[in-house]
């Protein structure tokens, strides 16, 4: 599956544009703050439904306009393309359709169309808090397994009412255990079902992870992904149970799969702490190509590959490197951003492989 065309109207700094694509590269150069990220995050809606960059939906709505709208046709095996459409009005609910129906929950549509996105943002992977690595963790999973993805909107859900009881307990000045104990079930359930979900994947992920690192680097040292989880000590039930005057006097439920984290090694080392500027982009981008590798193994399709400016501060040979690799069989659809033409023309110029080359100004696309 690949993206044919994409049609944006009123989505951040566009007024109206329409991209026709290439089935393999597509590259996009301009000044910084031209919109090319903005064309990939419109690709990454039609995906996950939501921004790469900005939760608040209405945000991306550009300048005193009332509405934005996104509309994507994805060439397969069938001669007619599926068209995915995401539509947000101001103050209302974001309308999302597949071939011109519209999901009743937006999670039906999460995997229907495989898509990986590596950012200079993704450093927060490494320099943020577990959150964001969670997150990582929930939407490579989702991709692929629908059920992870309702055991997630369970837990999440049953973990806010259990918050909140807690909440309003301490602020009343007493206690039901029983009524408590209404939501350790779905706690239970769900978060053991997202544990061993989560082990399995960093387990099977560990070595294509590791392999990608040892290309993009050329680097020797020893990289790891190490999954930590409050139920490595015990099941979700007994957590809940021994915790829970820890839980009433924090006013939050203190131990479960929401405070999962991975910690990420060079050597011995956290990766945080003692990798060099280098060494942690490339230990993103392998992440990333291993995201790829490994949702194409599942799903039997591969993914759509976003590259956004991630050839900053990589020299020559690495940026060669990577583009004979996504240039490779394996790979399907890429779209790639940059700030250097000359960069982009040079590694395409004796190359056979099917690209084309936009260039982007203040909005305003134009194929080269």
């Amino acid at each position: 599956m690949h993206l044919q065309r994409i049609t944006l109207t009123n989505f951040k700094n566009y007024t109206g544009t329409e991209m026709h694509f290439s089935d393999k590269i597509n590259c996009f150069i301009g000044d910084n703050g031209a919109g090319k990220t903005n064309i990939l995050d419109a690709v990454y809606y039609l995906s996950y439904c939501k921004s790469y960059f900005n939760l608040a939906d209405q945000q991306n709505i550009r300048h005193n306009e009332d509405f934005f709208s996104i509309h994507g046709y994805f060439g397969h095996d069938s001669t007619v393309p599926d068209q995915v459409s995401c539509i947000q009005k101001r103050n209302h609910k974001k309308v999302f359709r597949f071939n011109q129906k519209e999901y009743e929950r937006l999670a039906d549509h999460i995997g229907k169309i495989p898509l990986v996105m590596i950012s200079p943002y993704d450093r927060d992977l490494i320099n943020e808090g577990s959150e964001v690595r969670r997150r990582f963790l929930d939407s490579v999973i989702a991709q692929f397994d629908p059920v992870y993805l309702n055991h997630l909107i369970t837990y999440n859900k049953a973990l806010s009412q259990r918050n909140s009881m807690l909440k309003q307990f301490a602020d009343k000045g007493q206690f039901d255990p029983v009524l408590l104990q209404l939501y350790d079930e779905p706690l239970t359930v769900s978060g053991q079902f997202i544990y061993l979900r989560r082990k399995a994947f960093v387990e099977a992920f560990l070595p294509m992870f590791s392999e990608y690192y040892a290309y993009v680097s050329g680097q020797r040292e020893t990289v790891s992904i190490h999954y930590e989880s409050d139920l490595q000590q015990g099941s979700m039930d007994t957590l809940l149970a021994g915790s829970v005057d820890k839980d009433r006097q924090a006013r939050y439920t203190t131990l479960g799969v929401h405070k999962d984290d991975l910690l990420f090694t060079i050597g011995t080392y956290p990766l945080k702490k003692f990798g060099s500027q280098g060494q942690q982009k490339s230990f993103v981008i392998a992440l990333k190509l291993a995201q790829f590798d490994y949702t194409a193994s599942i799903m039997g399709q591969k993914p759509v590959l976003l590259f956004d400016d991630i050839f900053d501060k990589l020299d020559d040979f690495r940026v060669s490197k990577l583009i004979q690799l996504v240039s490779d069989e394996r790979f399907g659809q890429v779209f790639i951003t940059d700030t250097q033409r000359q960069r982009i023309e040079r590694l395409f110029e004796d190359s056979r492989i099917d690209h084309r080359i936009f260039r982007v100004e203040s909005g305003n696309v134009s194929m080269i």
